[in-house]
């Protein structure tokens, strides 16, 4: 069954502010194999004009999905999350997020579309820092495969 449009445009409340420690940006880091030092030596970041490390671009992603989660949760959307794969995700950054920033998400139903039997659900995460300022807005791509036949 076709996701209900008119839930197109629909916020969630902020989440909880999440706090970007430098030993999860430095596990994230090795985990995506990135060895750029400005993610693990303060002292690079530094010379990089950063107050302390930074994260690799799509660090943000953990943040953004787990907020995500209020939009797939919704019992009013009615999205079966056990069809759902992930179909895309992209960022546009304001600036890096920091070790030390604390961070929260507004996530936004931006898009609802069918294809083939198959709904396609857009969401938006506004990422703001404790200040208020804007450092990424990230779009989330869920697809909810077809049932199958029979």
């Amino acid at each position: 069954m076709a996701l209900d449009q008119s839930f197109v445009g629909r916020s969630y409340p902020p989440t909880d502010p999440y706090e970007v420690g430098r030993e999860k940006i430095r596990e994230f880091a090795e985990a995506v194999g990135d060895p750029n030092p400005a993610y693990t030596d303060p002292e690079a970041a530094k010379a990089l004009g950063y107050a302390d490390v930074i994260a690799p671009p799509t660090f943000v992603f953990a943040i953004t999905y787990k907020a995500a989660g209020q939009v797939v949760q919704d019992p009013q959307l009615g999205l079966d999350y056990s069809r759902v794969v992930h179909g895309d995700q992209k960022f546009a950054y304001k600036r890096p997020v920091r070790a030390g920033d604390r961070l929260t998400v507004v996530s936004t139903i931006e898009a609802i579309k069918s294809m083939a039997g198959n709904d396609i659900l857009d969401i938006r995460g506004e990422v703001h820092d404790e200040a208020g300022e804007h450092v990424v807005t990230a779009w989330t791509k869920l697809v909810a495969r077809a049932a199958e036949e029979g």
